[in-house]
């Protein structure tokens, strides 16, 4: 008579186990390794052509900025003045946007305040901007001499 009682199988080490589940296991190892790398793979292609992107932009921006200059340069003669200074709608509701229109001739530079995004000389620009409150906006230009001008506007938020 058994002790072990009726179903229960006799202690001791366990059989190996078949060559089939160690080949599944074996798959399934190689499998994760492949899936991983592909996904590196991704990601990288992914983040190689954010960063080219990002370049491009910087380049596309740099060529902006040289042909407006150029368009200042001739455009503005000998006079070194604002052009222009305005916002397209000067009343917003709170969460919309507007444009920050500016235009200048003969500048060095060019600066807006409180900050709106990158400035430079330009006989026409815009920045989209979408105030919180009630701001008043001042453009300043700087000549190559270091005169300088100013010009405000303000746009009301309801």
């Amino acid at each position: 008579m058994s002790l072990m009682g009726p179903g229960l199988s006799h202690p001791g080490p366990s059989p190996p186990p078949s060559g089939r589940s160690i080949g599944a296991r074996a798959w399934l190892v190689i499998w994760s390794i492949a899936c991983i790398i592909a996904l590196i793979y991704v990601g990288s292609v992914f983040y190689g052509r954010k960063q080219e992107d990002r370049e491009l932009a910087a380049q596309a921006a740099e060529r902006q900025r040289e042909k407006d200059q150029e368009a200042v340069e001739f455009m503005g003669g000998n006079n070194f003045e604002i052009l222009n200074f305005y916002a397209s709608p000067g009343i917003i509701r709170r969460g919309d946007t507007a444009d920050l229109c500016y235009g200048v001739s003969n500048a060095k530079t060019v600066t807006i305040s409180p900050p709106s995004g990158p400035t430079w000389p330009a006989v026409s620009r815009c920045l989209s901007i979408s105030p919180k409150k009630t701001t008043t906006y001042t453009l300043t230009i700087a000549s190559a001499t270091g005169e300088k001008k100013t010009a405000t506007l303000k746009i009301e938020v309801r």
